[in-house]
């Protein structure tokens, strides 16, 4: 495990470009054929910012430092600040940690929660759309005799 990042703990800015292929791809795969999605100004489908990850160098990454073999994406939402992206758009993303907390599991010990914002700017700087993950670290397993 490694070390977890604070509260308001953000990552190196990168850059995601909006390619129109990539869009018509990503359409495809959610089998929509909406007309929306398709040509020079092609909008981006409402998850389409999810596949920023896939751009992302490791350095811009928040660590959240929770165990990977009990780790649950719990939450996805995505709030677009004005019309979605477009194709041939240029975007500046940053990772932060909004949020920490634990609660306790069901079945004993502490869930811990981490809430991660990609936020997504144009060139001139303002914001265009946001990506809010929450990650979940499970409860440990009890100890063999049932200790934990």
């Amino acid at each position: 495990m490694s070390e977890a990042a604070p509260v308001g703990a953000r990552g190196a800015e990168f850059e995601v470009v909006v390619e129109r292929g990539k869009i018509a791809e990503f359409a495809a795969a959610m089998q929509s054929e909406d007309p929306a999605y398709r040509g020079p100004d092609a909008v981006v489908p409402p998850t389409f910012l999810a596949s920023a990850a896939l751009w992302r160098p490791d350095e811009a990454r928040v660590e959240v430092g929770f165990d990977r073999r009990r780790l649950l994406h719990g939450e996805q939402e995505y709030v677009f600040h004005g019309p979605p992206p477009r194709a041939g758009q240029e975007l500046r993303a940053v990772e932060r940690v909004e949020d920490r907390y634990s609660k306790p599991g069901k079945r004993g010990g502490e869930m811990n929660f981490c809430v991660v914002v990609t936020e997504f700017r144009d060139l001139d700087g303002v914001l265009v759309a946001e990506a809010r993950g929450t990650f979940i670290e499970r409860a440990a397993a009890p100890a063999a005799g049932g200790k934990s």
